[in-house]
């Protein structure tokens, strides 16, 4: 920083300002957690600039790479800015509060605006949002209700209005090749309230640990923490999740419980390997036990038919979680669950209980008979095709760059769902680390993650980015390229130099 800093400084006060707790879930998120609160409630104004990422990391006795790493994501969402030779700083315009000041704003002032995204998007987990079906789901809205009758319009079961369970349950026989009637569909306001529902029941059962793929998506693993579930992760290869892994962890643990992307691995990108399917199916018979299927992307498979859930094998132990999160957009605020038989009663009652952020109810009936509307219609079937075949050229179009740009560079993954793997090529010497490369690569506007963000237990070093394609513009495919390889030759030119530290926000002091 600029001046001389002293610990009796109360502005730089850093570790009980970036205060991690030492509550369950890993450090990334709790740090994460506190910048977005220090900035919030306007401890952290609008321009301030944060320490160095080695000096906080001391500060707060964690690795460099926490630090980095919640900067890197913070910088790519628009809530922090970096700049090559300069620290990073609050973003202008993100502040909720001034310094010293509640977090309650006042009326007369204006919202703040959401951060927006980098302008070359290659991160993971967000759909086309150019391409939102406005005007079918808006046909949609107004069909429905003008067929609605009053009892439609009243109070309805926690469940989900029977008339959508019903035309959720036929699509999901169609597209997944699901098993069970209609009243196994309960309808969510998404992934996490469905994890939620799902983590309390198993609680309330007597569960005590859920294992997880890691790396995986940590979102649903923090959901299922505040439950009352322990997590436990279990090591992913190319065939999806070890099984030989999976059922030794849960014999020395006890649980018989586990959360899984069968489909499509998130974020390795692999499909689990049909005699697996089968042993894990095996295994929580074995165990009298449960398992959490989320069912994210699998509508996006670009090479052949996507493979069928793997509720069908077992619809007494399998539960599907999904939603329209990633074919339309998390703003709907919509999805279901496919609930075994003796654990509907649980579920029904989990969602009638008061008083806690887990237990509001379905989505509004309106909502509901809208979607139920859309997908009656085939208004859903055919944006669903659409968005395949955007997604399948886009998807070839990142390829094509990449061949071109970092032809040493290695992808991985199967052609399906919004995502790829990247393995970072090895120049005059090692490949550069994957954190750096992410935040050089957004101080150039473009956005990409490093793998040890989904890793329970990140890595020392990593040389792997996800990289995203969903919300990335057909037009910038080849600049958005261009910008990542700069960012990884400039990173690796640095690392190969000197010895000096790269001249960026995380190293300066």
């Amino acid at each position: 920083m600029a001046h001389h800093q002293t610990a009796s400084d109360p502005r730089l006060a850093w570790e009980a300002l970036f205060d991690v707790g030492d509550e369950p879930g890993p450090l990334v998120e709790r740090l994460e957690r506190a910048v977005r609160d220090a900035v919030r409630t306007g401890r952290v104004p609008a321009g301030a600039a944060l320490p160095a990422s080695r000096r906080l990391a001391e500060a707060l006795g964690v690795s460099r790479w926490v630090v980095t790493e919640v900067y890197g994501q913070l910088t790519a969402e628009g809530v922090l800015e970096a700049r090559s030779g300069s620290a990073t700083r609050v973003a202008a315009g993100v502040a909720w509060a001034s310094p010293g000041a509640t977090a309650t704003v006042p009326a007369a002032m204006p919202l703040p605006a959401a951060p927006s995204r980098a302008s070359f998007d290659l991160a993971p987990g967000v759909p086309d949002l150019r391409h939102v079906p406005r005007d079918a789901w808006l046909r949609a809205a107004r069909e429905a209700l003008a067929v609605a009758s009053r009892e439609d319009l009243g109070a309805q079961p926690w469940p989900g209005h029977p008339q959508a369970r019903a035309t959720v349950a036929g699509h999901l026989r169609r597209a997944r090749l699901i098993a069970g009637t209609d009243d196994g569909v309960v309808l969510t306001h998404g992934a996490t309230h469905g994890m939620a529902r799902a983590g309390t029941a198993l609680v309330e059962a007597g569960h005590t640990h859920l294992l997880v793929e890691d790396p995986s998506w940590q979102v649903l693993h923090e959901v299922a923490r505040q439950t009352g579930l322990e997590t436990v992760p279990v090591p992913v290869d190319d065939g999806g999740v070890d099984v030989d892994a999976l059922v030794a962890i849960a014999r020395r643990t006890g649980a018989r419980a586990a959360l899984l992307t069968p489909a499509h691995q998130f974020p390795t990108g692999v499909p689990l390997a049909p005699e697996r399917r089968h042993r894990v199916a095996a295994w929580a018979r074995d165990v009298d036990g449960l398992v959490i299927e989320d069912d994210y992307d699998a509508e996006f498979r670009y090479d052949r038919r996507p493979v069928a859930a793997l509720q069908r094998l077992d619809p007494e132990r399998v539960l599907l979680l999904g939603s329209v999160s990633k074919t339309l957009s998390p703003a709907f605020g919509t999805g279901w669950m496919v609930v075994p038989t003796r654990w509907r009663a649980s579920m029904v009652s989990t969602g009638s209980s008061p008083g806690t952020a887990w237990t509001t109810g379905a989505p509004s009936v309106v909502d509901q008979l809208a979607f139920a509307r859309f997908v009656a219609s085939g208004a859903y079937d055919r944006h669903l095709r659409a968005t395949r075949t955007r997604y399948r050229r886009r998807r070839d179009a990142v390829l094509t760059a990449l061949s071109r740009e970092l032809p040493g560079a290695r992808v991985r993954g199967i052609a399906a769902g919004m995502h790829l793997l990247l393995d970072l090529p090895a120049g005059a010497g090692p490949a550069p680390d994957a954190a750096d490369v992410a935040r050089e690569a957004a101080a150039r506007d473009v956005a990409v993650v490093d793998l040890r963000r989904y890793q329970g237990r990140p890595a020392a070093r990593s040389t792997t980015l996800v990289l995203g394609y969903g919300n990335l513009a057909d037009a910038r495919v080849d600049e958005a390229v261009a910008r990542l390889a700069a960012a990884v030759r400039a990173t690796a030119s640095i690392r190969v130099s000197s010895g000096r530290q790269r001249p960026n926000s995380a190293s300066q002091s």
